[in-house]
C-alpha cells in the first residue's frame, strides 16, 4: 500500500544534480503509438490489410517489452516478437531522428481531420475514408453536423443505428481529449518527483490531485514539494527533459505544459505546512467544501497553510494529514475516497473501510502467454508473478471461440501439463526450488457468445481451476439481449469470474448496454465474481459499477490481464479503482488464501452434480 503522503512520495534531502539534459529517448509505448498509428494509416488509404495487422502486431509486441527499444540495435530489435527487418529499421530511424519517413509520407496524404476521425470510438479507419470521399467531411465537427442533416444515410453500411453510435463516440472523444489515462499521468508524475527529490533543500514531494485519487483519467498533475528555499527547486522544475512550455513561472509555483500534452503545477509549501497542502491539494473540489464547512461550524479556518482559529489567526495545526482531519473530528480519510460520496459520514460514525491494499493481492488470476494472444512464454510469466511475492497465480489463455487464437483441445490440455509441472516451483524471488513455491491454477479465459454460451461443454471445462469468461464481440446487442447474455454465463457451473464486464475502453469503446442492476444480483446469487480489470485503458468495472455491485452483496477479483511481463504491475492502477469503489479485502477473492479462494472457485458444482472434478 503507497504511504499515506501518496503513492510517490519522496523524503529525500541530499544533494543531487541540479540541472537535466533534455533526452531525446524514445519510450516503447511512444514508439508502439507510432506503428499502431501507421497501421491506421494503411487501412485508412485503402493498403494492404495483412501489412496493416503486421504493423498492429508490431505495436502490440513493442509495448510489452521489457527492455527500452530505444536503447537496442537492429539485432535486438528483431528479437522482439513480430518485429522483422523492415519494422526495426523504421524504430531506429524514429529513435535517430524523432520521424519515419514512410509515416510522415502517409501522413501527407490524409487530413489531420480525417486522422482524428479514426480516434472517435465505433469509426473505423475505413469509415472514416469513405466520409471523407464520399461527403468531404475532415473533422469531428463536420461529422457531427452531417449526422444531424442526416447525410450519411445514403451511404453504404452507415445508417440510423451507426449515426447514433457515431454520435456516442464523438461524446466519449470529447470528453477524454484533454485528459489522459491513469498510467500515463503517474509515470510523467514519478519522473519528476524522481528528479525534484535529487534537487537540494527538497525535503518532501508528493502528487496530488485527482491522480493521488487514482481516477481514472487525469487532466492535469498536481506536485507537491516541502522546502525552505524553493528558488532551486522551482529551477529544476522548468528545466525538466520533458517540458516543452513554461505557462508560468513564480516563486511558490510555476506550471509547465510536457511531451505528454500534460500541464503539471509545482507548488513549494513550508515543511510544517506539509499536511495542510497535501490534504487541501488532494480531495475533490466537494470533498473540500464539506471539510472547510466542518472548519467553519467549529469556528475554524481550513487552507492550503494550515487549520487556523477563525478569530485570532493562530495555526492550530498542518503538518500531517492526520492530524488536520483529527481536529476537525474525523479519521485520516484515504485520497481514493475523498469524492464527497459518503465518505465524510461514514468517518464521522467510525465506518471508514478498511481498504483493500496491493499489498494483501496473493494472486492475478487473469494472465494470458504467447500460447495465444500474450507476448511471453508460460515460464517466463510464471517466474515474473513470483518474483512479484504471489502465493498463486492463473494462466488464463483464450479458449477456441475466438478463431484467431487457433485454440484447440489438445494445445490446452499440452499446456494443463506444463503449468502442473511448473507448479510450486517457483518462489517469491522468482528463482527455481525443489518444491513450496507459487501455486499455480490453470486457467481459460472463455467468450461468451451473444446467446450466453461459452467455447467448450461442461466435461471439458470440469478439468480447470479456474474460468475467466468475457464479452469480445456482437456489442451492440439491444438492452434486453445483453443483459440475458451476461445472466445466462454467471448461472454456468464453470464460470468463476465475468472478465471486464463493461467491455468498455476508456475513450475509444462504450460500456454494453445492460441492466447492470440484474447482472449484478445474478452474480451474488450463483457465486460468480466481477473482476476489476487493472488495464489502465479499461478499468473495468469503473468505481461507480463498484459500489452499486458491492451493495448487491458481489465479490471482485482484480486482475492484470497481463499479456506480457510489464503488464502484471498494472496490478495497481486496478486495487486503486478497487479502492474507490470502497472495497476491503474481504471483498476481493486474490486476497484470500489459497483455501478459502479454491472453495469459492468450485462454485456450484458438486451441488449441482455437474462434471468431473479439477486435475
Amino acid at each position: 500500500m503507497p504511504s499515506r503522503d501518496g503513492p510517490a512520495t519522496h523524503r529525500i534531502a541530499r544533494a543531487g544534480v541540479s540541472s537535466y539534459p533534455r533526452s531525446v529517448a524514445r519510450s516503447n509505448d511512444e514508439v508502439a503509438a507510432l506503428l499502431a498509428e501507421y497501421a491506421d494509416l494503411i487501412s485508412i488509404t485503402g493498403g494492404d490489410a495483412f501489412k496493416a495487422r503486421v504493423y498492429e502486431k508490431a505495436a502490440r509486441s513493442v509495448g510489452g517489452h521489457p527492455a527500452d527499444v530505444s536503447a537496442l540495435d537492429a539485432k535486438g530489435l528483431r528479437e522482439i516478437p513480430n518485429v522483422g527487418a523492415s519494422i526495426a529499421e523504421k524504430i531506429l530511424e524514429y529513435v535517430r531522428t524523432g520521424r519515419v519517413s514512410a509515416v510522415e509520407e502517409l501522413r501527407a496524404k490524409i487530413p489531420a481531420g480525417v486522422r482524428r476521425l479514426t480516434r472517435i470510438p465505433t469509426l473505423g479507419p475505413k469509415k472514416a475514408w469513405v466520409l471523407y470521399e464520399e461527403l468531404g467531411i475532415s473533422s469531428v465537427e463536420e461529422l457531427a453536423e452531417a449526422i444531424r442533416d442526416q447525410r450519411l444515410r445514403d451511404l453504404k453500411g452507415f445508417g440510423p443505428r451507426t449515426e447514433e453510435n457515431i454520435l456516442h463516440g464523438i461524446e466519449l472523444l470529447r470528453s477524454s481529449s484533454d485528459r489522459v489515462l491513469l498510467d500515463v499521468a503517474a509515470g510523467l508524475a514519478e519522473d519528476v518527483l524522481a528528479a525534484l527529490s535529487q534537487v537540494p533543500g527538497c525535503l518532501r514531494s508528493a502528487y496530488a490531485g485527482s491522480l493521488r485519487r487514482m481516477r481514472e483519467t487525469v487532466g492535469d498533475i498536481d506536485v507537491l514539494t516541502a522546502a525552505v528555499d524553493p528558488e532551486p527547486l522551482m529551477a529544476a522544475f522548468t528545466e525538466l527533459p520533458d517540458v516543452t512550455e513554461v505557462v508560468a513561472h513564480g516563486r511558490k509555483k510555476s506550471t509547465v505544459r510536457t511531451t505528454k500534452g500534460l500541464s503539471v503545477d509545482l507548488r513549494v509549501v513550508p515543511p510544517d505546512a506539509w499536511g495542510a497542502a497535501l490534504q487541501y491539494f488532494t480531495g475533490a473540489k466537494a470533498h473540500n467544501i464539506r471539510t472547510r464547512e466542518i472548519a467553519v461550524h467549529q469556528k475554524l479556518r481550513l487552507s492550503e497553510y494550515g487549520l487556523f482559529d477563525a478569530e485570532t489567526g493562530e495555526k492550530i495545526v498542518s503538518k500531517t494529514e492526520e492530524e488536520v482531519y483529527a481536529r476537525l473530528g474525523l479519521p485520516w480519510i484515504p485520497p481514493t475516497l475523498r469524492e464527497d460520496r459518503g465518505e465524510i459520514e461514514a468517518g464521522l460514525r467510525g465506518e471508514l473501510p478498511d481498504l483493500v491494499e496491493e499489498s494483501r493481492i496473493r494472486g492475478d488470476l487473469h494472465t494470458h502467454t504467447d500460447l495465444t494472444d500474450g507476448l511471453a512464454p508460460l515460464e517466463e510469466m510464471v517466474a515474473a508473478a513470483a518474483r512479484r511475492g504471489y502465493a498463486y497465480y492463473a494462466v488464463t489463455d483464450h479458449g477456441p471461440a475466438l478463431a484467431m487464437q487457433r485454440m484447440t483441445d489438445e494445445r490446452m490440455l499440452a499446456q494443463r501439463a506444463q503449468v502442473r509441472a511448473l507448479d510450486g516451483v517457483y518462489g517469491r524471488r522468482g528463482r527455481r526450488r525443489s518444491g513450496g513455491g507459487m501455486r499455480l491454477l490453470h486457467g481459460v479465459e472463455l467468450n461468451i457468445g451473444p446467446d450466453g454460451s461459452v467455447d467448450w461443454p461442461e466435461d471439458f471445462l470440469a478439468g480447470f481451476d479456474l474460468c475467466v469468461a468475457s464479452v469480445h464481440s456482437h456489442f451492440n446487442q439491444s438492452h434486453r439481449e445483453q443483459t440475458r447474455r451476461l445472466v445466462r454465463a454467471c448461472e454456468n457451473p464453470y464460470v468463476n469470474i465475468i472478465g471486464h464486464p463493461t467491455t468498455r475502453i476508456i475513450g475509444r469503446r462504450p460500456a454494453l448496454d445492460a441492466d447492470w442492476d440484474e447482472v449484478f444480483a445474478a452474480c451474488a446469487r450463483t457465486g460468480t465474481a466481477l473482476e476489476i480489470n487493472a488495464r489502465p485503458d479499461r478499468l473495468d468495472l469503473r468505481d461507480e459499477d463498484i459500489l452499486r455491485a458491492r451493495r448487491h452483496g458481489v465479490k471482485f477479483a482484480v486482475d492484470s490481464d497481463a499479456h506480457a511481463v510489464i503488464h502484471l504491475a498494472a496490478m495497481r492502477y486496478g486495487v486503486g479503482t478497487a479502492q474507490r469503489g470502497w472495497l476491503t479485502g474481504d471483498d476481493v477473492i486474490n486476497t484470500w488464501p489459497e483455501a478459502r479462494l479454491r472453495r469459492f472457485l468450485r462454485k456450484g458444482r458438486t451441488r449441482r452434480g455437474a462434471g468431473r472434478p479439477a486435475a
